[in-house]
């Protein structure tokens, strides 16, 4: 009788032999946590009270769970953006002898909710492959704003599309000359399995079973912070 191995899904970034040890190389968004949240702690004990637990955004899993999904793609090398006119006009260099950024047709995303903005790409130089049946979910890295650009999200099918996907973006910052340095990160990598079958919708009230469950879950999650809480007003 023969034993069969488990095999392990697995995501591969390819990068050209001559690109290896100079770019950037792609990392778990875990290791990629911002330093105020690394410096939050889990409990602020200054705020505990008898109504307040003191617990923070550090214990809420929603919000840790989308920051540190799948992987982080960080900028290659680092470039300079000299943003005018309101983000209207870009001009952008960058330390590297490749185009790492290049340009949209303002056609291309006229009435976009970004106005007049200028559109922009951030050029990509890792291939990345999946198996058989996964695409992957490309958007800006969640719950770290820069103040400087926002990536525009995309889903690709990597299993068969086996080339360098490109990310555009949109240049969000103030007016003057912005260094991104390299090794900044750039776009969250989300692998994720297409259904071969369309998941159905049912829209209805709840029974009195579901509405028991919901009240339980919530009430047993009521200390924890975010998603899991609401409050009368805001603290400060």
């Amino acid at each position: 009788m023969s034993l069969l191995r488990k095999i392990t899904p697995t995501i591969r970034f390819l990068c050209d032999p001559a690109d290896e040890g100079v770019i950037a190389p792609p990392v778990p968004a875990k290791a990629y946590t911002p330093d105020w949240f690394r410096r939050l702690p889990a409990v602020d004990e200054a705020q505990v009270s008898p109504t307040d637990t003191g617990l923070t955004v550090k214990r809420c899993l929603p919000f840790l769970d989308a920051m540190t999904a799948g992987w982080i793609i960080p900028l290659a090398a680092t470039v300079r953006l000299d943003v005018r006119n309101g983000g209207r006009d870009v001009e952008a260099g960058w330390d590297f002898d490749r185009t790492m950024v290049s340009f949209h047709g303002a056609h291309q995303v006229r009435g976009n909710p970004w106005g007049d903005r200028a559109a922009c790409k951030f050029h990509n130089f890792w291939t990345i492959v999946t198996p058989p049946g996964w695409s992957c979910l490309f958007l800006d890295p969640l719950n770290r704003p820069n103040g400087l650009f926002e990536v525009l999200a995309g889903v690709v099918d990597t299993d068969t599309y086996q080339a360098p996907v490109h990310f555009p973006f949109v240049p969000t910052g103030p007016d003057g000359l912005h260094v991104i340095e390299k090794g900044s990160p750039l776009i969250q990598v989300i692998p994720f399995r297409r259904d071969t079958a369309a998941l159905g919708a049912e829209i209805r009230a709840e029974t009195r079973a579901e509405a028991a469950q919901r009240d339980k879950v919530t009430r047993s999650t009521r200390a924890a912070p975010g998603w899991y809480r609401t409050e009368a007003r805001a603290k400060r």
